[in-house]
């Protein structure tokens, strides 16, 4: 069912007015992990739009390097990197080539991660262990590397991370997925309190559907209209007001803000009613458990 035409579908500014000075994070080193496309893009160039320095981290090099070659044409400083967040010796040397080439990081934006539809008797160990450590091991991992450093400098910081309204909603094929962001969000309340005596604050977006070049959403037949007719919004998210929502928690406009994990689904985690379509078991679904392949 398409969005009637009487509905009225709120849309973002265009790309190019973000809802902050152009200034905001001037002289500050952001580091983003899997910041070379998608949503982590997303993050590295909304940060970029305030005049942070930009570090682009990925497992692979040659995404980071096209990331930040994209954040580069905007005019700001960027440098692009590869490190596997699953291992500790890695993100302590990527921290140290981020400070060698950008200077000390003082922002850091958790979105490294992985997902893929499966249901939940079907996981494999493998498949278990690739959604879950990194962005269980990798958040936390870059979060502490990232605390003690600005703790030994006697610095403040912000850090936000990429989780997802599905972790209360519950969604067929993400158990693992799921899982994960579940521990981001359980990491960004206990930082939080932990790391507020030195001025670092911890928040967290759960975000809905923002589908980009790496996604899935929207795969199933009819493309990304019949997805949008299901949001209370009427219409999924655009990546880059993903990527403003998470920069705008790491500015001093919202200095106080700090343990949160806010929802940004367009009402989708709302969607609950008398009248919905009749419920159609994961396993019989003919498009694959997430109602397409």
């Amino acid at each position: 069912m398409a969005t009637p035409l009487h509905h009225i579908v709120a849309t973002p500014p265009p790309f190019d007015a973000p809802p902050y000075p152009a200034d905001v994070f001037a002289g500050q080193t952001v580091l983003v992990t899997g910041g070379g496309s998608g949503m982590g893009l997303a993050m590295a160039t909304a940060f970029a739009q305030g005049g942070a320095q930009v570090a682009v981290m990925g497992r692979s090099l040659e995404r980071a390097q096209d990331g930040a070659a994209r954040i580069a044409a905007l005019g700001a400083r960027v440098h692009a990197l590869s490190c596997d967040v699953r291992q500790a010796d890695q993100v302590a040397a990527a921290f140290d080539a981020v400070e060698a080439a950008l200077g000390p990081v003082t922002l850091l934006a958790n979105n490294a991660g992985a997902n893929f539809p499966v249901l939940a008797q079907d996981i494999s160990v493998n498949a278990w262990n690739a959604v879950t450590r990194i962005a269980i091991d990798g958040t936390f991992l870059c979060s502490t590397e990232f605390a003690r450093r600005l703790i030994a400098r006697g610095q403040g910081g912000a850090i936000v991370n990429n989780s997802a309204q599905y972790i209360w909603t519950g969604f067929p094929g993400d158990a693992h997925s799921a899982a994960a962001k579940t521990a981001q969000a359980t990491m960004t309340r206990r930082m939080a309190r932990e790391w507020a005596p030195f001025g670092i604050r911890v928040n967290a977006i759960a975000a809905g559907f923002f589908p980009h070049e790496t996604s899935t959403a929207g795969g199933r037949e009819g493309g990304i209209e019949p997805l949008q007719a299901m949001i209370p919004a009427g219409r999924t998210g655009s990546t880059y007001e993903f990527g403003w929502l998470a920069a705008m928690t790491c500015t001093p406009l919202l200095a106080g803000l700090t343990g949160q994990v806010i929802v940004q689904d367009g009402g989708e985690s709302l969607r609950r009613s008398l009248m919905m379509p009749d419920f159609v078991p994961p396993r019989e679904r003919a498009e694959g458990p997430w109602g397409w392949r």
